[in-house]
């Protein structure tokens, strides 16, 4: 790959010579020898050193995004280049996220192992293609509103979809001119997506608006004047002459006896304008646009509202962002609940329960990918790994952190700054903060090393920008990476791992990534470690959100992990159990205080969140070893034996879902959140017995069947019914053999054969 590095008309302090080496140190001489660097306007004076490049057959990656549109203009005018769609160029951000920041300006010496780890990671190869999702959309608008503010959307969007207004608001008189359908009534439900929502309503007024022709003979003929310009009547004031009736004639628009009707219509976009949303979601569905028009910055969110809904007709794609393995999957079985983190956690309310539908597809869930924003917080909170996110997937965003990690420590950053720091950000909000700061470091109002000028006006605050041991790393959004990939980044050398969160995240993506934190801490200071090396900074709410930042990430670098991991050998896999194993025997086997370990780890009980780790704790004075529980185990945690009545536990497997103690008859059962740590781990891998009996005998054949506690509760449960007096109660101590044996062998049975 060809890499082109601008100084950005000198603003980066950066050595040629020491970063090729440190590129070859942290990549390989292939990677070192593609390096072209030493330009200082490679966008303006030095644009035919780019041009070159682009004519070349190798792939290309520039250095620079802030000019990103300006080369691939110049590429698209340059002969011989390859089109953009055949080799795309790679932009790669060095400005604000390393070479603008006060470090890089005091210790330059420090800076080429961050900048060659950043061009390392740039220089993987794009992962493989996801499954595309589509939307097709013929431009069928609803529109939803009180009467004057519909007038007003008319001109703006009429003339580009096809429009259908939706009275929803206080009485107003219509426009007379009948331009586009106009219904009315009481909405039941809106549901759908971008070219497939409903509109459910029920329609209660005795004036169809849609067969209305505004012709006002009504209005004129009411002698109560029960009937306005909305074309709504005031039944309080009718005193039912149906002088309208006659008025209305063949038109048939007002029918006093017609039924409440529920009416149902489809569109491919909705504009809501009422003051509350229709769908009151922190992610609503693509081409729902709820515009507020009293509030303050109302007219700015409706013309943001029009450009996107004009923009809307046509067929769409996006990424199908997730992949769903129902086997894996812990939320239910024979119709009971166990697990529900995904579904809690969905800001979208793309994911349902499917415990009780009827059909083939009956248990676990369904994730509607048209509903899908992305986020991956649902395949965050999984336990089980059966969500998993795809774009890209966990090995590859794990093979992207590894990278960066190992491509920081080779060309010496530890060395040259300490041990690294992974800031996890998202592709919108996240990048725009980090942007800021580097911005802040390089334009403030103070040169590094000099005096400080009295600012002026407006100027931005100094900022000493990004650390050099803080990485960071683009995701397509924050909460679509946990634990085990956190923990993953800890074994191969990160002294923490940040996560940053912008403000654009649903409250309930918050608490999960805490939830998350808060466990892997306990972990970590279980085993242990020192220091807080899993940390979020959210800077929703700030008023300085650079300050927020900058503190945020001083304060991790100066509490990360203690003392240092030695870096782990084994890669990053696509499977989430198996991935947090390969952890779990990193961190055991460098735990600082490894002899003085307690038996088990109690781990911490977070609501709508489920411990990856844990066991089953049970009460053997309750269990009956009747094996319900065996059969709702999703993990193949609870297995039985089939020599003996015998009820054992692997603890490795459990996922802590609850649907063995949900399905436990006689509730003997309840989860414990920990991690067993005997035998340095090995213990958790081997199935124990939980609860074990003698097998019952049959009191006629001394043949063994069931158990003697579950004999025993089956008798006095019986005891009092007429069935099973007698002889009948002495069948229930039978095997099933010897019952049938014994009921035919009876003279005193009547048998339906005899009948």
């Amino acid at each position: 790959m060809k890499t082109l590095v601008c100084s950005c008309n000198d603003t980066l302090p950066i050595d040629p010579p020491a970063l090729r080496e440190a590129l070859r140190l942290a990549a390989g001489e292939d990677a070192a020898e593609g390096l072209s660097v030493g330009h200082r306007l490679l966008c303006r004076r030095e644009a035919g050193a780019f041009q070159q490049a682009a004519q070349g057959q190798d792939a290309l990656l520039v250095a620079c995004t802030q000019e990103a549109r300006l080369f691939s203009e110049l590429h698209a005018q340059t002969e011989g280049t390859p089109p953009l769609a055949e080799r795309p160029i790679r932009f790669l951000n060095l400005r604000e996220t390393a070479g603008w920041s006060a470090e890089a300006r005091e210790r330059p010496a420090a800076l080429p192992p961050k900048l060659a780890a950043l061009i390392a990671e740039a220089q993987r190869p794009d992962p493989p293609p996801v499954a595309q999702v589509s939307y097709r959309s013929a431009g069928r608008c609803l529109v939803i509103g009180a009467p004057a503010d519909l007038a007003g959307v008319l001109p703006l969007l009429g003339d580009a979809l096809d429009l259908t207004l939706f009275l929803d608001g206080p009485a107003a008189p219509l426009p007379q001119d009948r331009l586009v359908p106009v219904l009315g009534g009481r909405i039941e439900a809106l549901q759908g997506w971008l070219g497939a929502f409903t509109l459910r309503w029920r329609d209660e007024a005795p004036i169809d608006l849609d067969l209305c022709t505004r012709c006002n003979a009504c209005v004129s003929a009411c002698p109560e004047g029960a009937i306005g310009l909305d074309y709504r009547i005031d039944l309080a004031r009718c005193d039912r002459q149906r002088a309208c009736l006659s008025a209305c004639g063949v038109a048939g628009a007002i029918d006093f006896e017609r039924e409440s009707a529920a009416r149902e219509q489809g569109f491919d976009l909705v504009l809501d304008l009422g003051a509350r949303p229709l769908l009151d979601l922190h992610q609503p569905p693509q081409g729902y646009h709820h515009v507020p028009l009293r509030a303050a910055d109302g007219a700015a969110r409706l013309s943001a509202a029009v450009v996107a809904l004009r923009g809307s007709v046509g067929v769409f794609d996006k990424p199908k962002f997730f992949d769903y393995r129902v086997k894996l999957c812990a939320h239910s079985r024979n119709e009971r609940e166990g697990c529900r983190a995904c579904i809690d956690v969905c800001s979208a309310q793309a994911i349902q329960s499917r415990a009780t539908v009827e059909g083939p597809d009956r248990g676990g869930i369904r994730v509607e990918p048209h509903l899908c924003v992305g986020c991956g917080a649902c395949t965050t909170v999984c336990p089980s790994g059966a969500l998993s996110y795809r774009y890209p997937g966990p090995d590859e965003l794990g093979g992207r952190m590894r990278t960066l990690i190992g491509a920081y420590l080779k060309a010496g950053g530890e060395a040259a700054a300490g041990r690294p720091l992974l800031l996890l950000h998202s592709q919108q909000g996240g990048r725009q903060a980090i942007e800021a700061l580097g911005r802040a470091a390089q334009a403030g109002p103070q040169a590094f090393g000099g005096p400080a000028p009295a600012p002026r006006p407006g100027a931005m605050a100094r900022r000493r920008g990004l650390p050099l041991a803080v990485l960071p790393l683009a995701l397509w959004h924050s909460a679509s990476v946990g634990l085990e990939l956190w923990l993953s980044a800890l074994a191969w050398g990160a002294r923490g791992v940040v996560v940053l969160l912008s403000g654009e995240e649903a409250p309930d993506y918050r608490r999960a990534l805490a939830a998350q934190a808060a466990l892997g801490q306990a972990l970590l200071q279980g085993l242990g470690w020192s220091g807080t090396p899993l940390r979020l900074i959210d800077l929703a709410g700030a008023d300085l959100p650079e300050a927020a930042l900058e503190a945020g990430l001083q304060a991790a670098l100066a509490e990360g992990l203690r003392p240092a991991l030695a870096p782990a050998a084994f890669a990053a896999g696509s499977d989430k159990r198996a991935q947090l194993e390969l952890v779990l025997d990193h961190l055991l086997a460098q735990a600082p205080q490894a002899a003085a370990l307690p038996a088990a780890l109690p781990l911490p009980s977070v609501p709508g969140s489920a411990s990856p780790w844990g066991a089953v704790a049970i009460d053997t004075g309750r269990c009956t070893l009747c094996m319900a529980c065996v059969g709702a185990c999703p993990a193949s945690a609870l297995v039985d034996n089939p020599e003996r009545p015998e009820l054992r536990f692997i603890e490795k497997n459990c996922v802590q879902c609850g649907l063995c103690v949900g399905t436990c008859p006689e509730q003997a059962l309840a989860l414990q959140p920990r991690l067993l740590l005997a035998e340095a781990g090995r213990a958790r891998r081997e199935p124990r017995v939980l609860h074990a009996q003698e097998p019952f005998r049959c009191v006629r054949c001394s043949k063994p069947f069931g158990t003697l506690k579950a004999i025993e509760n089956m008798v006095a449960k019986l005891a009092g019914h007429a069935a099973f007096q007698g002889a009948a109660a002495e069948r229930l101590k039978m095997c099933g053999d010897c019952r049938v044996v014994d009921l035919y062998s009876d003279p005193r049975e009547v048998r339906i054969t005899d009948l």
